[in-house]
């Protein structure tokens, strides 16, 4: 039985654990605002691009008087035989089941799709260390051509193998980096190295409306509708306890209305208005295709970041409230030893005493 100075001591210590939780929960609530304040700039750019290739598809003649399909490689629809899966996960932990959770979702994408050979690109570090932990690298074999030329090779060993990873991409998020990755994607599509990519994330509204999502990104079917392929709701609890902590941290719960926006920006593709383009219409099209798989994931980065700052924020949250608790419990049960050992003190000196 542990004697008074061990539960204060172990008082003290359940303490210092609360502040450091009280301190990470107020930090991820600092970069939780800034989160959403990047993710709700995004999304303006995002709804007009989007609009204005909706214009483009409705008042160009981009379709093939053939096969009826636009005419744009990124349209074209394959057997899916090869996936690219990109995983955007946290960089670090104490965020709860935020990358547990996006790495099962992963793990059962996969498992879904025995038949197919799937790529896996990884960003963030927790992501990272466990797609490599469970499978191989992909490799590659230099091969000269009919003019001696080296040039390299995929020689695939396994069915599923990490061909990159992306760490600390999500610390400083950089559009130059998601556009260099974009386009690295689409070149791959383009030269049928895969045949379509998907990409899991945490789709982030508000802190008690977010969504584990899995969207696939290319091939293109329709311009500014969301390809789910999956999609895992958060619990009432979750929901709950997600509420509690933003209250107690200052964090609305409802985002802001962006109505108004939507709908001027939705009126830019479908209203009756015959525009003037300068460019050539495949050419102003092909240029403006990167850019919107771009937004995309752009978007779904900045969405998975806020929910991170969220999740973290709502573990912290339970971590403080649970160390109350203990220093509840503990305080009770050392007042209890303490008044024991005063009892027992007191019948020594009376039994000592009639014993006289």
């Amino acid at each position: 039985m542990a004697n008074v100075l061990d539960l204060r001591r172990r008082i003290r210590s359940v303490k210092n654990t609360r502040q450091i939780t009280k301190a990470m929960k107020m930090v991820s609530a600092a970069k939780l605002r800034r989160a959403q304040e990047r993710a709700m700039a995004a999304r303006p750019y995002a709804r007009m691009i989007a609009s204005v290739l909706v214009s483009l598809t409705r008042r160009i003649d981009l379709f093939d008087e053939e096969t009826g399909n636009l005419r744009h490689p990124l349209f074209t629809t394959r057997p899916e035989k090869k996936i690219l899966l990109i995983v955007v996960s946290g960089d670090k932990g104490f965020a709860g089941a935020f990358n547990s959770n996006i790495l099962k979702t992963a793990f059962q994408f996969i498992q879904g799709n025995p038949d197919k050979e799937i790529d896996v690109e990884a960003v963030g570090r927790k992501g990272r260390d466990q797609m490599r932990r469970r499978y191989p690298a992909a490799t590659y074999a230099e091969i000269a051509d009919d003019q001696g030329n080296l040039r390299k090779v995929r020689d695939r060993k396994a069915r599923v193998e990490v061909t990159g990873d992306h760490p600390g991409m999500l610390l400083k998020l950089e559009t130059d980096r998601v556009f260099a990755m974009a386009q690295s994607i689409i070149s791959r599509y383009r030269h049928e190295e895969i045949d379509a990519a998907y990409i899991i994330y945490n789709e982030f509204k508000s802190v008690i409306q977010q969504r584990l999502v899995v969207e696939r990104l290319l091939p293109l079917i329709e311009i500014g509708s969301q390809q789910l392929a999956g999609a895992v709701e958060p619990t009432v609890e979750e929901r709950e306890r997600a509420a509690q902590a933003a209250l107690t941290a200052g964090i609305e719960l409802e985002p802001t209305d962006t109505t108004e926006a939507d709908e001027e920006a939705r009126k830019f593709g479908t209203a009756q208005v015959d525009y003037i383009y300068e460019q050539p219409s495949e050419e102003l099209f092909a240029g403006l295709i990167p850019q919107y798989v771009s937004s995309m994931l752009y978007h779904a980065m900045t969405e998975s970041v806020a929910a991170e700052h969220a999740a973290r924020m709502t573990a912290m949250d339970s971590a403080t409230n649970n160390a109350s608790e203990m220093i509840d419990s503990l305080t009770l049960h050392m007042n209890r030893v303490r008044q024991a050992a005063i009892t027992k003190e007191i019948i020594e000196i009376v039994s000592g005493a009639a014993a006289l």
